[in-house]
């Protein structure tokens, strides 16, 4: 499909997504869902798209869901709209290559909610974090509830939940919701420098490593675990046979996985 609001370019495997709503503050809309639904899409099928970055137009990563859209929704459609958010988020989460937050501004609401459905968040100083939606009489609604406490634990959760406050970048660092706080005009780059590094290592252990850390997580440490060492069989006699063997023999694997 033709994206207005999202923007895709690809560097040395590494597809890069800008939102591209600047006068907005990269307001999510059903038009947004739409697109990333098909970005999505196109990046699972796409094999020269090993890992993605995601980044924000202007001074927002995403100020939050647009409220101009969600005032005139009546019960039914704002469900709707949640559910809508909610899959493409899990399934962005799900995706089976790295994805990266290059958190350059405001991650609020849904900005939040979009930030952690990634695998990794890199923060500039000015970036600024928070579930502001108690103040509006709401709750968040694209699964922020669900993710932002297996994230920072309950208490920093509920407390960022209950109070709507905003934090900054190093506080969000603090409790564990960024990994790495950067200067601003750092962010995307040290985002891509992480990626880059990621797929230099075996992408199919990259892709299992992803699918095991968060099947595991949603379930208890036995089960978790019989999960790891079932994939972690499924390695030998394929990549991780030939990291092995280029690492007695002192030499760069030669990975051939997708």
């Amino acid at each position: 499909m033709d994206h207005k609001i999202l923007k895709l370019a690809v560097e040395d495997g590494i597809g890069i997504i800008t939102i591209s709503r600047p006068k907005a503050l990269n307001a999510l809309n059903s038009e947004f869902f739409t697109e990333m639904d098909s970005m999505i899409e196109k990046i699972e099928t796409d094999k020269s798209v090993k890992g993605v970055v995601i980044t924000g137009e202007g001074k927002a990563f995403v100020a939050g869901a647009d409220i101009s859209e969600m005032v005139s929704m009546d019960n039914k459609t704002a469900v709707e709209f949640s559910k809508t958010g909610q899959r493409i988020f899990r399934r962005l989460e799900l995706l089976k290559k790295p994805v990266i937050a290059a958190v350059n501004g405001f991650a609020l609401g849904g900005g939040c909610e979009l930030a952690m459905s990634c695998d990794i968040r890199i923060a500039g100083v000015k970036a600024k974090f928070g579930q502001p939606e108690v103040g509006l009489g709401l709750i968040p609604g694209f699964a922020g509830t669900q993710r932002l406490p297996r994230i920072v634990g309950l208490g920093n959760a509920l407390h960022l939940l209950m109070t709507a406050d905003m934090i900054g970048a190093q506080e969000a660092k603090r409790i564990g919701l960024v990994q790495e706080v950067v200067e601003q005009e750092e962010v995307l780059n040290r985002a891509l420098e992480i990626m880059e590094k990621i797929l230099s290592k075996g992408p199919k252990a990259v892709s299992l490593l992803k699918s095991v850390v968060r099947r595991g997580i949603e379930t208890d440490i036995d089960s978790g675990s019989n999960i790891e060492a079932n994939e972690f069989g499924t390695l030998f006699g394929n990549e991780g046979t030939e990291g092995m063997k280029a690492f007695l023999e002192k030499r760069t694997p030669e990975w051939k996985g997708e």
